[in-house]
């Protein structure tokens, strides 16, 4: 259903950017904090405002370029309407005021191809600067029209509970259009973003919300029945779940994580899922003593790293603007120092598996390039080999995702095994 169109709902728009603009804070959570306290905006109206806020985040430079000097939130919004999302003026036209109508008329007019091309891909300098030298000037014009797309909604089946197979049957009684994944088992892809958070089958812990592509991380750590398995940085748990299933509720499998506020909304999803071989543990940071006593015995970690998340713009385009060159330099010291405490878990013959949703080499390549020069006893392992093993078909011998070529967010992910 699509929402009705009124100065009133166009103000809440304006409103929510003025916030997001600040960029104080994750817009998503800014977004998430003002439908609680304006709760009588209906689910269209929610979509509208949501859609219309994150497309100026996302094409941030060329909205402000063709605003030519107007760069009041208003005026975002209405390039935001009239140019990424294409409404007519005569659509805009609750709004709309009669002295705006031939300016706007003039940026929409504007060639695309007359802007730089950081402003044409919707970039800060500094970070297509870095795109640009990493894939080449027309990649990163493939890579930026993919990034400043929404993403899809994916899902992960709990195979613990439900086959791929028994949910496509499921959905499609329900009328819930779904398809298979393109890369992991466990994937669905839903073709629209129907609420879900009370369908009963999320209810049953059959499914969980996860990007296909994040889902390759557990093939890669080839999880066994009955090992003992360390998930590092496990954040809210995604990953954590995934390993378990993986294991078949087996063995012990250990959820890290820095925040006690990640690992609580762990538990109603952990709880769900039907699993008993997960230990989330709260630690203070990479050196705490509850991580040493593991040290040497852990037959696999998973190293999924704190990192600039650049890789996942299609669903945070703030992050484009609130990142910069010191704040990827300050995480590539961090990434460094947990990847090194991670792999001192690992027993002769174990593995970790380093990880992050960034774009850049400094968080991904250089970080694993210096680990295997200064570990010796640690050798890389061709991420398209251990893939395949589970007809997963991929290139390289680290992973490498990106969204225009594998339509998933940005990820990288280096298999480390340590020699026996």
């Amino acid at each position: 259903m699509k929402a009705r169109f009124t100065p009133a709902l166009f103000a809440h728009a304006e409103a929510v950017l003025g916030q997001l603009l600040r960029f104080d804070y994750p817009a998503d959570a800014v977004v998430s904090r003002y439908f609680r306290e304006h709760r009588q905006l209906g689910h269209a109206d929610r979509a509208f405002v949501a859609e219309t806020v994150f497309a100026v985040l996302r094409r941030g430079r060329s909205i402000e370029a063709r605003c030519a000097g107007k760069l009041s939130d208003r005026a975002r919004l209405l390039v935001a309407l009239g140019v990424t999302r294409g409404w007519s003026q005569r659509e805009l036209a609750p709004v709309l005021r009669v002295s705006e109508e031939e300016w706007l008329a003039a940026a929409k007019a504007m060639p695309e191809a007359d802007f730089r091309p950081a402003v044409r891909c919707d970039l800060p300098d500094w970070l297509y600067d870095r795109l640009e030298n990493q894939f080449g000037a027309d990649e990163v014009l493939r890579l930026a029209d993919a990034l400043n797309q929404p993403a899809p909604l994916d899902l992960r089946v709990n195979t613990v509970k439900a086959s791929r197979e028994a949910v496509l049957e499921r959905f499609a009684a329900d009328g819930i259009a779904a398809v298979p994944g393109s890369l992991s088992p466990m994937a669905i892809r839903l073709r629209d973003k129907p609420a879900l958070a009370t369908h009963p089958l999320f209810l049953e812990g059959a499914f969980e919300v996860q990007d296909e592509g994040s889902q390759l991380l557990g093939y890669l750590m080839e999880p066994k029945r009955g090992e003992m398995v360390v998930d590092f940085c496990a954040g809210a748990g995604g990953k954590t779940l995934l390993l378990g299933a993986l294991m078949k509720n087996t063995g012990r499998l250990y959820a890290y994580d820095v925040s006690d506020k990640r690992l609580a909304r762990l538990k109603p999803r952990l709880a769900r899922s039907g699993l008993s071989n997960v230990h989330p543990v709260r630690i203070e940071h990479e050196r705490d003593t509850r991580i040493k006593r593991l040290a040497g015995k852990v037959d696999r970690v998973l190293v999924d790293a704190p990192c600039s998340g650049l890789g996942t713009l299609r669903r945070n385009p703030d992050l484009k603007w609130r990142q910069s060159e010191e704040s990827v330099l300050e995480l590539a010291v961090k990434q460094a120092a947990i990847l090194e405490a991670a792999a001192r878990l690992a027993r002769p013959g174990g593995r970790v598996v380093y990880a992050t949703c960034s774009l850049l080499a400094a968080e991904n390549e250089a970080i694993v390039d210096a680990f295997l020069a200064a570990h010796p006893e640690f050798s890389l392992t061709p991420a398209a080999d251990v893939l395949a093993k589970h007809g997963i078909t991929t290139e390289g011998d680290t992973l490498r995702l990106l969204p225009h070529r594998h339509h998933t967010d940005g990820f990288f992910a280096a298999v480390l095994d340590r020699k026996a």
